[in-house]
């Protein structure tokens, strides 16, 4: 079940990265519709960190639970720090960040499963 929140939250994160590639590539900076989306990847964010959580500590596998909830406190972190930093750099620039941000959250959230289920390297 993890990983198929996982996985959906990471296409959210892509679908928010793609919102905010347009406004970037239309030269404009962060604004309500981009902020609201990531709002609501926050939301999702938040509900994977509480779930993972309960997950890891209700399993019997071999997880490394260090690892796993470092990764699901970093994803929550990233989306609110990158609309900061896109807020206050008044260039499509802090727009770009957005995008990158994006990114990385959704690499982290693909990289969840694979802690998740004890195959990373």
């Amino acid at each position: 079940m993890i990983e198929t929140f996982a996985y959906a939250v990471a296409v959210v994160a892509l679908l928010v990265g793609l919102l905010a590639a347009w406004l970037m590539l239309r030269d404009r900076r962060v604004d309500n519709p981009l902020f609201y989306a990531a709002a609501a990847l926050e939301v999702l964010l938040v509900a994977l960190l509480v779930t993972g959580c309960v997950a890891l500590a209700g399993t019997d596998r071999d997880v490394d639970g260090i690892t796993f909830v470092s990764y699901l406190v970093t994803v929550v972190v990233i989306p609110p720090a990158a609309i900061l930093w896109g807020i206050a750099e008044r260039s499509r620039w802090g727009t770009g960040v957005v995008v990158v941000a994006m990114i990385t959250v959704a690499a982290l959230c693909a990289r969840l499963t694979d802690v998740w289920t004890g195959t990373y390297v």
